[in-house]
């Protein structure tokens, strides 16, 4: 009796024909459903694309190529190559732009950036009504900029305006506020303080109650008191959102507009005139849309210079720390 030699079970797997593989129906659909999907994302895209194409990126390069023109509207331009920007750089209000939004946006940070801070950290520490607090705080961003700063002329007015009328009323001395050459520009920052922090005072509480408790808690438990656990747990723990909003704000304030131009009117002597109101004078004052742009251009290039140069250097601090 002869024994017949049986196959490995292997050889036996790998002998017999892989079963053909059908193709899933619902694959060819899937994949049609996926680039439906793809094209309509897509088409939103393109929709917002074109939007900022039109009403951001056009007219910024349009504004780049007149620097560079003699134009006025309804006439054809004329190519001056540099011209507009050395008219604009012997202008003698030319310096006292810069240095009044120099000095505007070095006290804007003094004042409208240590303030919501402190505010955001107030509020961080109420244990009821903070919700009418935070609607009070945000409620000056809800007012139009040119309404709010109607109120406030009125309120600098320096006869019968509630701020001299209350320091009469307390018998003390009166100030010639927005319309004294000193004052001026003090008194517009307190008004873009006064309108602009309820945004980044609602930020910073968003960044303060991200904080884990249990830093504070080991901060008390080792004796820290409240402006070590500032110094020590807030600050560190809040420091992105701190340098983000710093940046924000300088470039805000370095293009401030709506307060010279509705209160003051860029006086009086000229101690309220800033770069974009300066812009303004040139481009509707002046007919002079060539010396407009080749201002732009100037505040342009300073900002992205500045905003190049704090991003690096604040990235370089964070990969340090």
């Amino acid at each position: 009796m002869t024994k017949t030699a049986s196959r490995p079970p292997l050889e036996a797997a790998a002998a017999r024909p892989a079963p053909a593989r059908t193709p899933s129906p619902a694959s060819g659909a899937g994949r049609r459903r996926r680039l439906g999907d793809q094209a309509r994302a897509y088409a939103f895209l393109l929709g917002g694309l074109l939007c900022f194409a039109l009403f951001s990126w056009y007219p910024a390069i349009r504004a780049v190529v007149i620097a560079f023109q003699k134009y006025t509207p309804g006439s054809s331009p004329e190519w001056v190559g540099t011209e507009n920007f050395t008219r604009v750089l012997h202008d003698p209000e030319f310096g006292a732009a810069w240095r009044n939004t120099l000095t505007f946006t070095g006290l804007a940070l003094l004042i409208g950036f240590a303030v919501p801070f402190l505010l955001a950290l107030v509020l961080n520490e109420l244990r009821h009504a903070k919700a009418f607090f935070r609607v009070a705080v945000y409620l000056p961003v809800m007012i139009p900029p040119v309404v709010s700063a109607l109120l406030w002329k009125w309120f600098y007015d320096p006869g019968t305006g509630l701020a001299n009328e209350t320091l009469r009323f307390l018998h003390l001395p009166t100030s010639n506020w927005s319309n004294g050459a000193d004052t001026a520009l003090v008194s517009l920052v307190l008004v873009a303080t006064w309108a602009n922090m309820g945004g980044t005072v609602l930020i910073y509480l968003a960044a303060l109650q991200s904080i884990p408790g249990e830093l504070y808690e080991a901060a008390e438990l080792d004796g820290a008191n409240l402006l070590q656990r500032v110094r020590h747990v807030t600050i560190p723990q809040t420091r992105f959102v701190i340098l983000m909003l710093m940046l924000l704000q300088i470039i805000a304030t370095m293009q401030v507009f709506t307060e010279p131009f509705v209160i003051t009117g860029g006086g009086p002597e000229n101690a309220t005139v800033t770069v974009l109101y300066l812009i303004y004078k040139y481009a509707f004052l002046y007919n002079d849309f060539g010396g407009a742009c080749a201002l732009s251009v100037m505040l342009l290039v300073l900002l992205g210079l500045f905003s190049a140069l704090y991003l690096r250097l604040t990235r370089t601090d964070g990969e340090e720390a």
